[in-house]
């Protein structure tokens, strides 16, 4: 087995493909209307379901450090439970600590400048495609975390309150995350900053797209809800996921990707 073998066999992240953001896309969507889903039309309130989806994160994180590869089942199943918490965070301190979505942005900004700092310092790196050891694991999920915190408190912000609604900001964030991928192809913009940038918008994109579901048309939604929605996007995730593992078009490993592209990292 030569050295890039290894490095194929041990890195628990997907390569980044057009599937690998359709599918991120859809997880911060049924991050949204998933957390809204349990809270309100569940009846299992905020607590309650935040105890309820943290448990099954625990869960199911061990589950994907206990791993020496990446399974992608176990991958996107704390992806999108990462998600629903990541909401949960912002929605506690909003509702339970009386703080403003102003602050909650930025002490979840702070979080995530804290982690990346730390990561780099320890490891060198913030690349996803090195991902080959339980510590620079337990950085990269620690950023997933904060990066789904902070999309839904800026996703809220610009949404609710700068009431530039829901439209609108999905306009603002698609719109940002294409020119950050201009700026990669035709400005040469560095690949791991590119790829962190868009991973973060991609969040307040998915939430205001799924706010803009599932909201009543007074409050400047369509009203389809939040059951409908999460369900649909749920079946859709599944399916990707169950296609990527049979075709094995979703391997890890150095080929030039919007992430780690060799000739530029």
């Amino acid at each position: 087995m030569t050295a890039t073998d290894k490095h194929e066999l041990l890195n628990k992240v997907p390569q980044v493909t057009i599937f690998f953001w359709i599918i991120k896309i859809l997880a911060t969507t049924v991050g949204e209307t998933g957390a809204d889903f349990l809270n309100v039309q569940l009846g299992f309130g905020l607590n309650g379901t935040s105890l309820v989806m943290t448990g099954l994160l625990a869960l199911f994180l061990a589950l994907q450090m206990r791993k020496d590869r990446y399974v992608p089942w176990v991958y996107w199943v704390v992806v999108v439970l990462l998600s629903v918490v990541g909401t949960l965070l912002t929605d506690n301190l909003s509702d339970n600590l009386g703080l403003s979505l102003y602050i909650s942005t930025a002490v979840f900004a702070i979080a995530l400048t804290l982690t990346f700092i730390i990561w780099y310092s320890s490891e060198h790196t913030l690349s996803i495609h090195d991902i080959t050891s339980s510590k620079r694991e337990a950085f990269y999920w620690a950023a997933i975390l904060f990066t789904f915190a902070l999309g839904t408190a800026s996703g809220d912000t610009i949404a609710e309150q700068l009431n530039l609604g829901y439209a609108l900001s999905a306009l603002i964030f698609g719109g940002t995350i294409a020119l950050i991928t201009f700026a990669y192809y035709a400005l040469r913009l560095n690949a791991v900053l590119a790829f962190w940038l868009a991973y973060i918008l991609t969040r307040p994109l998915g939430a205001s797209i799924g706010d803009l579901l599932t909201q009543s048309p007074k409050d400047g939604g369509l009203g389809i809800g939040t059951f409908l929605v999460s369900g649909i996007f749920l079946v859709i995730i599944v399916g990707l996921v169950g296609y990527l593992s049979f075709m094995k078009a979703e391997e890890p490993g150095d080929r030039a990707t919007l992430a780690n592209p060799p000739s530029r990292t």
